[in-house]
């Protein structure tokens, strides 16, 4: 089954990266545009609660997806970049183990923990 979900993830990243070739942007704008979701860890300066809130906005594909459609039923270019920014990030992230964060810290993910393990306490 884990090969199954990262088979899809794959997919999603490469569907976005179909998506932005058919934009009149240059190629350059996809690389560097595509950490700009992870700025929204930022939110962990004010607590894990509110960091959770806003990493799971900008890296929840339902967000990707409504700016994509908004973007192409709207005719606005730079708002279905953004769709396809925002999915192809997610993807790669969940190819990589990284889900949405639970308010209860950074490492906590609806796919797991990421990082190294906790050390037991002495």
């Amino acid at each position: 089954m884990k090969t199954l979900l990262k088979i899809e993830e794959l997919a999603e990243l490469l569907l976005a990266v179909v998506v932005f070739a058919y934009l009149p942007f240059a190629w350059w704008v996809l690389p560097a545009t595509f950490l700009l979701p992870d700025l929204s860890a930022l939110g962990y300066l004010a607590g894990p609660r509110v960091g959770a809130v806003s990493y799971n906005l900008f890296h929840h594909k339902a967000l990707a997806v409504a700016c994509g459609v908004a973007g192409w039923l709207l005719s606005i270019p730079v708002l279905l970049l953004a769709g396809a920014v925002l999915l192809a990030h997610a993807a790669f992230d969940r190819l990589l183990g990284y889900g949405l964060k639970y308010p209860t810290g950074f490492q906590h993910t609806h796919l797991g923990r990421i990082g190294r393990a906790e050390r037991p306490v002495a």
